[in-house]
């Protein structure tokens, strides 16, 4: 996919709207309601996103402000994720989401104009500052959608989800590195039916494993909101093998989704 950073932060604005559009009407006792992520309130999803934009901008702008940090905050153990949010749980929902609007804008200001080749340091292998902000835009729809499982919302599929498929199918080796496994020699080709009705599509055409099916299903599964079971995604053996580990997101192995 060509990089157009300025276009990919426009469409982080325009996830970022429809998270906002979720959440801002919310009464203070809404924020502490449940999500599927167990432990997990809908402030602890907001909160995570804008504690981990703040780590981004640090990563453009601080490179070793940022490595000092991110050394002390994994130091704390693999589920430091889970323990950042606990650190926050005491501010009013009204902060948390003035503190998420805020660490957004500076995204947004500090990578519009970035280099979309830069690397940056984070939690796990360097990124470019175009996979940084793809990864920003993943992290807001799986967010997203642990805050509309919660609502009982249903969220229209847009061709934003383009991005984190993209980002799910270039991780698939990630995956299989996070649980110290080897990833097969074999190829996956991956067909998707994009939400207009066009299929995205990555891989050889001629690669023994597939996979097909709804665009949304499979961004569910990568970022772990979804078992696979639990969608209409059709792969092969080698395929599936993935999937069932599949993760876009960096950190420790997560431990996805029932079916």
């Amino acid at each position: 996919m060509p990089v157009d950073l300025p276009a990919l932060v426009a469409d982080l604005e325009a996830e970022t709207a429809d998270l906002l559009a979720l959440v801002e009407p919310l009464a203070p006792d809404a924020w502490e309601r449940d999500t599927p992520a167990e432990g997990w309130r809908i402030r602890d999803q907001i909160g995570h996103l804008a504690f981990f934009d703040d780590a981004v901008v640090s990563a453009l702008v601080d490179q070793d402000g940022f490595r000092t940090a991110a050394a002390e905050v994994m130091g704390r153990g693999p589920d430091f994720p889970d323990q950042v949010a606990a650190d926050v749980r005491h501010l009013p929902a009204e902060e948390v989401l003035t503190w998420f609007i805020g660490a957004r804008r500076a995204v947004v200001d500090a990578f519009g104009p970035a280099d979309p080749g830069a690397r940056l340091p984070w939690y796990g292998p360097d990124m470019s500052a175009a996979s940084s902000v793809t990864a920003r835009l993943m992290e807001t729809w799986a967010h997203g959608q642990d805050v509309a499982d919660a609502l009982g919302a249903e969220r229209a599929p847009t061709g934003r989800l383009r991005h984190i498929a993209h980002l799910g199918v270039a991780t698939r080796g990630h995956s299989y590195r996070l649980r110290r496994r080897e990833a097969p020699d074999a190829a996956v080709r991956v067909e998707l039916d994009a939400p207009d009705g066009e299929v995205w599509a990555w891989g050889d055409p001629g690669a023994p494993e597939r996979v097909t099916g709804p665009a949304v299903d499979l961004c569910l599964v990568v970022t772990q909101r979804r078992h696979l079971d639990a969608t209409a995604l059709v792969a092969t053996d080698g395929a599936r093998d993935w999937l069932v580990i599949a993760q876009a997101f960096a950190g420790a192995p997560g431990p996805g989704r029932t079916p």
